[in-house]
């Protein structure tokens, strides 16, 4: 059975046997190569994190050769692109010499066990109160819904995650604040990253029901004297779900972008915390993996 990473490089292949895909284009290559170039503009040497200030200018260079860093950047990209397509190598990190790939391979499950589990509770709690709304709309429980949400939305994930750790961690004791082996591990980084991202899916939940309400063979339900839960159940939440389904998955990427944040804070190591950790320490090869991993996982749930 293929890793992940492999999997993840033989996705990138098909723009090459099939194609050039404008999203393949905007959403992986170019975004990967302004990283690149980021990531190579920053000040410092890498070399310099991993080796002693004691060592001499020339073993600098040695090592600054074995991994290649004293060609021009078009060359690095170029060679770096094409070993990942064709052997499915993503590198050697700085610092502590293991593969790239095995050190992603090790970390991509985490990472979309939260993901996956924040798009299942967002869907199982989100789409129910949006329907709600619809149904109850312009009353006091529509408003309060969608009030609350949107505050919830207007707060910083980090700031949401501290209020939450103060309560329920440090103030009643009821939660760890870190960890990731247990289920009860599992309920702060999920719990902050749905509520967070309730009110997008309330509101497109509740506007999508109120369209289909619109809809002529809405009302010809109406006319021809069905009940109400039957025009609701067949006609009105059969259509309407179809969509919202297919936008919620389209905030995916919210997600994974969120969980960066999420897995610093309470210590998952998963992609995320090793994308911070690798930025920090200028572990070039690493984040280029990482950026170009999230990138995929970024079209693949949006394809």
């Amino acid at each position: 059975m293929q890793s992940h990473s492999a999997l993840c490089a033989r996705f990138l292949q098909c723009p090459f046997y099939y194609g050039h895909d404008k999203i393949y284009h905007s959403l992986i290559y170019r975004r990967h190569v302004l990283v690149f170039s980021m990531m190579h503009l920053m000040p410092g040497d890498p070399v310099d994190l991993i080796v002693d200030r004691k060592v001499s200018q020339e073993r600098k260079d040695i090592i600054r050769h074995e991994y290649g860093y004293d060609r021009p950047l078009t060359v690095q990209y170029v060679d770096w692109i094409w070993k990942i397509i064709s052997k499915g190598d993503f590198g050697t990190s700085l610092r502590v010499k293991q593969k790239v790939a095995d050190m992603m391979d090790a970390r991509i499950p985490l990472s979309l066990k939260l993901c996956g589990w924040m798009l299942f509770f967002e869907i199982v709690i989100a789409v129910p109160l949006g329907l709600l709304c619809a149904y109850k709309k312009d009353t006091f429980l529509d408003r309060a819904i969608i009030n609350v949400t949107l505050f919830l939305s207007a707060v910083p994930s980090f700031w949401l995650y501290v209020l939450l750790i103060l309560l329920f961690s440090v103030t009643l004791k009821w939660l760890p604040i870190s960890g990731y082996e247990k289920a009860v591990n599992w309920v702060l980084p999920i719990g902050g990253g749905v509520l967070g991202s309730l009110a997008g899916t309330i509101r497109l939940t509740k506007t999508e029901v109120l369209d289909v309400f619109r809809e002529k063979y809405v009302l010809t339900a109406y006319a021809k004297g069905l009940p109400h839960k039957t025009v609701m159940v067949k006609h009105v939440m059969r259509n309407a779900l179809i969509l919202i389904t297919v936008l919620v998955f389209m905030s995916i990427p919210w997600l994974i972008s969120g969980a960066v944040i999420t897995e610093r804070i309470f210590s998952i190591p998963g992609m995320g915390s090793l994308l911070v950790n690798s930025i920090i320490t200028q572990d070039y090869a690493v984040v280029q993996g990482c950026i170009l991993i999230i990138a995929v996982l970024t079209v693949v749930f949006n394809t």
